[in-house]
């Protein structure tokens, strides 16, 4: 079974074959692999009326935040994808009622972002299908291939320092 990648890494070695290009056959396919899902669940989002970060900051609250909320730098943090514009990201949510900032109970000067009820039942309803949808992407896989790639790619992202959400 051939890809994309080994074309191009065989085109590398043909014209140059005194560079080492092997790197690529990795990182190449993360780095296709990674556009290829972000095109999958941008798709799989849209037909929920969503985008993935909206699903993303949804998700976090909800698995994070427990019914008192977080701040936004926590919400930051804990996000599987790190943003500057937490603060529009919040807005625009709050928008459509999905989240509510309050005031925290213990520092007045800070600010809790909280699901609200429909955001609630959002992430609720969309985590079982979004599940299903991840286990479809990785269909290709045994389940003994999904942990022994997972292993791999955790040993990559630490190893390029992702070592914790905070």
């Amino acid at each position: 079974m051939r890809d994309a990648v080994d074309l191009i890494t065989e085109q590398w070695a043909r014209e140059r074959p005194d560079v080492d290009s092997s790197p690529m056959a990795v990182i190449g396919r993360i780095a296709r692999v990674s556009r290829l899902l972000e095109q999958e669940l941008k798709q799989f989002f849209a037909g929920h009326g969503l985008e993935f970060w909206e699903f993303d900051v949804l998700a976090t609250l909800r698995r994070s935040g427990g019914v008192e909320g977080i701040t936004a730098g926590a919400l930051n943090k804990a996000a599987m994808r790190t943003s500057g514009a937490i603060t529009n990201r919040i807005d625009r949510l709050a928008a459509r009622d999905l989240v509510r900032r309050v005031p925290a109970p213990d520092d007045r000067r800070s600010v809790l972002v909280q699901l609200t009820d429909k955001g609630r039942e959002l992430v609720d309803y969309l985590l079982p299908l979004h599940m299903e949808n991840e286990h479809r992407l990785l269909s290709a896989l045994s389940p003994t291939d999904r942990e022994t790639l997972a292993g791999l790619l955790r040993t990559l992202a630490v190893g390029m320092g992702d070592t914790t959400l905070g």
